[in-house]
């Protein structure tokens, strides 16, 4: 019997095409979204209308053809991947909700969860958040010898950061070490002992981390051509948001996703790439063109955000860099207001100055919401928020702690966590640490007995249970029960935890009817998710940001002034934009002054800060700083001492005249 194989037609005409591409796109926008196939690298500057471009990129590829769900869009939060999605299938159709989209850990658990056996690991692994790690770690730690640590020895947060850094940098732990932390250089051995713990640990335990989602896949799709193949095949176009954030193992990982079709688009700005402390690292925008030969590269340089004076001060901050791709941001905006430079005597007149303008720009009719004041550390804030709560200015602090670490969550997972995996120590620690009567070490022979024990989720019935907490063991066992009978309603298993536990809460903390309230909303958005294995995988991957800890309920009357780290301001804009503390030290950091890498990042921290602003921007700093041993004359930013007038405009703050009436307050003069 002859055979004829009907190719499929993906040649689709503009003239079919239901969008008018041409039309709502600059020539810049239209070239990325109609480049037609292979590997392109999209350099797209603050605010030129980044998401735009792959959102009409999406709705492209599938109205010429491509099945959507053979397109792997991957981002750095699963919020922005959902927006896109349906942002796409708002100008197109309900076809862009098939796309594959969501976070490079995200994704990695689904491939691992599928591919399991190939790693030597049971298909309901546990994945672990950073705290968890670090509990894990410090369990360890206190296993081992001491007289191999009888001077300072590392942290569990610095333990876990070695170990992290090294994963996601590609580099050796004593590499790291010398490199970052010698202080430490005497322990390198020990660390890497440690490190050997962990790894054992975390596979006894079928626990992953979050650098073990990235690893694992790596390894199995270098390893095994059979999955790799798979994996890559279904991936007929692979789009990457935010690349300048990728690492080293993310930059490897697009190259093997994108291995069988090579239709891979990186969208990016590694002028905007501060996130080197997580392992980030702008190379591999730069070396995109070596790892993917016939790199098309575009760059979007016309800027929607912005005025252009606010784009002149940002050229001229990102010319001091050497170690980014050439552009130029321009705009078809008004010029708008020159930034100015403001030089208080000190730090209480710089308070003065940024509380008394925000309520002149309030006056003037905007909103609170729409004014950031932007700072390298948290604490460069703290004098400004004694002035703005004399003043009764509302305010929020971006950077604090997600709904997902607070105690009384993490209590509730843990129980989730063991309903799921009984082999996860960690979360058996924290579920009986919270019971009368166990401390660690009993804590830990109860481990010993769920290892080897046919029915784990009943712990009433462990040999060395003591009568002291019996019967809390047994309700305990109760819990797991009363799971296994809800199984299928997430929200009604998750309750049962809540009411189980409301005991401990009340016992623990003084804040407790806050935290219950914490709980409760946690059952009421539960309903989401269609199992407790999602719902708590998908928090650890993408923890819920909100928590009634942190604030006390807002004023309904207007929104509040937003205070923000700038690596938390990555990625939103305002109206108007104050970046504080411009001074040599702390920008740049007096840790990064004797290293260019770290130099390079400063000069894009204050690039980042400066194109939040669309309609304003001041960059402020005291003259006289108070230090630990008292005061000192500082010098502003080597950033923007030598940027002229006509770029950065200087602005004098004068007193008041003590002959004016006193109720008529400080004026603040320009000149």
């Amino acid at each position: 019997m002859k055979k004829f194989i009907l190719q499929k037609d993906d040649t689709v005409s503009s003239e079919d095409f239901t969008i008018e591409y041409e039309h709502l796109l600059n020539p810049a926008q239209f070239k990325a979204v109609m480049h037609p196939g292979g590997p392109a690298l999209v350099i797209a500057g603050a605010g030129t209308g980044k998401t735009r471009t792959l959102i009409y990129r999406l709705a492209r590829l599938i109205e010429s053809g491509v099945d959507p769900s053979s397109i792997l869009l991957l981002t750095f939060t699963r919020r922005a991947a959902g927006e896109m999605l349906q942002r796409a299938s708002a100008i197109l159709d309900q076809r862009c909700s098939r796309v594959e989209g969501g976070t490079f850990h995200h994704y990695c658990s689904k491939l691992l969860h599928r591919h399991a056996d190939a790693i030597g690991y049971p298909e309901q692994f546990t994945i672990i958040d950073s705290g968890d790690a670090m509990d894990t770690i410090q369990l360890l730690r206190g296993r081992l010898d001491r007289s191999k640590i009888q001077k300072r020895f590392p942290k569990k947060s610095t333990l876990y950061s070695i170990f992290s850094s090294s994963v996601n940098r590609d580099i050796s732990i004593p590499e790291l070490i010398q490199q970052d932390y010698q202080q430490f250089v005497q322990y390198t051995e020990t660390i890497e002992e440690l490190r050997d713990d962990y790894q054992r640990y975390k596979e006894m335990n079928d626990v992953m981390d979050f650098d073990d989602l990235l690893v694992h896949t790596r390894n199995v799709m270098k390893n095994n051509k059979s999955v790799r193949e798979t994996i890559a095949f279904k991936h007929k176009h692979v789009l990457v948001d935010e690349y300048q954030d990728t690492n080293s193992l993310q930059a490897e990982l697009t190259e093997l996703f994108s291995s069988v079709h090579k239709n891979v688009m990186a969208v990016g700005d590694d002028a905007q790439s501060v996130y080197s402390f997580r392992g980030a690292d702008p190379e591999n925008m730069r070396q995109f063109p070596d790892q993917f030969p016939g790199t098309q590269i575009i760059k979007l340089e016309e800027n929607y955000r912005s005025t252009q004076r606010i784009l002149d001060l940002a050229n001229q901050v990102l010319s001091q860099s050497n170690d980014t791709f050439e552009k130029h941001l321009y705009t078809k905006n008004e010029q708008g207001d020159l930034p100015g430079l403001v030089k208080s005597a000190n730090m209480n007149d710089q308070s003065r100055f940024l509380s008394q303008m925000i309520l002149n720009l309030r006056e003037q009719g905007k909103e609170l919401s729409d004014i950031a004041v932007l700072f390298r550390n948290g604490r460069d804030s703290y004098d400004l928020e004694v002035e703005l709560n004399r003043k009764n200015i509302p305010y929020v602090k971006y950077g604090g702690q997600k709904f997902t670490e607070a105690a009384h969550v993490k209590d509730v997972l843990a129980h989730l966590r063991i309903f799921i995996n009984p082999q996860d120590s960690i979360s058996w620690n924290r579920a009986l640490m919270l019971i009368d009567g166990i401390g660690p070490k009993t804590a830990e022979e109860f481990f010993q007995w769920v290892r080897k024990s046919s029915n784990p989720h009943q712990p009433h019935r462990a040999s060395h249970a003591s009568d002291r907490y019996l019967e809390q063991l047994k309700a305990l066992s109760k819990l797991f029960a009363d799971l296994n009978a809800f199984e299928g309603s997430v929200p009604e298993q998750l309750q049962t935890v809540v009411e189980y536990y409301s005991r401990f809460c009340k016992k623990r903390f003084d804040d407790h009817p806050k935290r219950m309230k914490d709980l409760e909303t946690f059952v009421d958005i539960s309903g989401k998710y269609r199992t407790l294995q999602q719902l708590v995988e998908e928090v650890a991957l993408d923890p819920i940001e909100a928590t009634a800890i942190e604030t006390e309920a807002a004023s309904t009357d207007e929104s509040p002034l937003v205070l923000s780290t700038i690596h938390s301001a990555k990625g939103l804009e305002w109206s108007t934009v104050f970046l504080i503390q411009c001074l040599d030290g702390i920008i740049p950091s007096g840790y990064a002054i004797d290293d260019p890498e770290q130099m390079e990042e400063e000069i894009r921290l204050v690039y980042v800060a400066i194109t939040r602003a669309k309609e304003q921007v001041f960059l402020t700093y005291p003259a006289m700083h108070q230090g630990a041993y008292g005061d000192y004359f500082t010098n502003p930013s080597r950033f923007i001492e030598d940027i002229p007038e006509t770029i950065l405009e200087p602005w004098m703050l004068v007193e008041e005249s003590a002959s004016l009436e006193e109720n008529e307050g400080p004026k603040l003069l320009d000149g």
